[in-house]
């Protein structure tokens, strides 16, 4: 009887180290937030779940709403543009959580114009007269005779907040008549069908379809935003509730391996590490 029940003990046990097995292989992650960093968690995601036979979900609704579904337990792991707000993190220790952001990659806000468009330089000063719309011809910043269109983020996107943190200031409101686009994509496919655009997007998204222009005389670049020359420079963030463990941290810690890494550059952004 004993001796029956002792197998019965071990045959339960390598039952229960069974299905923890396939729990952890049935374990997912979930991913939302900004749609700069969007890019380079979906790049992470489909290696991990390759490699580890873990599922991970990536949605790009926004860095402020990446906040609210990391705040709500909607999501594991939120992606940011930009830091949370101080009453970001009064919501989530109201909830007694605790986040903690992870700097993943470096990234440059790249100011775009249209390749036709002859001017190569702005200062920070010129940009934001153009978005508080004083200034509203390339004329007056020694391009041709034409209509300035800016072209912004939507209110909810961390590189708009970035953008007006570092150009504009917080409280200032850009003018009426800046057009607004829902992603980076978006904006960049707006300014090279279009003369006289100009808009903002992270390093990440230019190609030779838009044309980089200088702020304050510097060109972002690798080089540039590492070494914090460029002006318009920030970090790209993984936000956790806390302290991450278990797969959410092997996931959180990937921009430090080889293969990270190389995911980030690839990617055009700047690795950290």
């Amino acid at each position: 009887m004993t001796r029956q029940f002792g197998r019965a003990l071990a045959a339960g046990a390598i039952l229960l180290i069974a299905m923890s097995g396939r729990a952890e292989a049935k374990s997912d992650i979930v991913i939302d937030g900004s749609t700069t960093v969007g890019p380079l968690a979906k790049s992470f995601a489909a290696w991990f779940t390759k490699t580890r036979g873990v599922p991970v979900t990536v949605s790009e609704s926004g860095s402020g709403n990446g906040a609210k579904s990391l705040i709500n337990g909607t999501c594991d792991i939120a992606t940011m543009s930009r830091s949370m707000k101080p009453e970001e993190l009064a919501a989530a220790r109201s909830k007694g959580l605790a986040p903690v952001p992870h700097v993943i990659a470096l990234d440059g806000l790249a100011m775009i114009v249209n390749p036709a468009n002859p001017v190569k330089s702005l200062t920070k000063r010129q940009i934001a007269d153009i978005y508080k719309g004083a200034v509203t011809n390339w004329r007056q910043v020694g391009g041709p005779d034409a209509r300035i269109l800016p072209v912004q983020r939507e209110s909810n996107s961390g590189t708009q907040e970035t953008f007006k943190e570092l150009v504009v200031g917080k409280k200032v409101h850009v003018v009426a008549s800046a057009e607004t686009q829902a992603s980076n994509g978006a904006v960049k496919n707006r300014i090279s069908l279009t003369k006289g655009a100009i808009g903002f997007v992270g390093l990440g998204f230019v190609d030779p379809s838009v044309k980089k222009i200088a702020v304050d005389g510097v060109v972002a670049d690798p080089v540039s935003v590492r070494d914090g020359r460029y002006p318009l420079s920030r970090p790209l963030l993984m936000v956790t509730a806390g302290e991450p463990s278990g797969l959410v941290r092997d996931f959180i810690e990937l921009p430090k391996t080889l293969e990270g890494m190389k995911m980030v550059k690839e990617l055009g952004f700047i690795g950290k590490y």
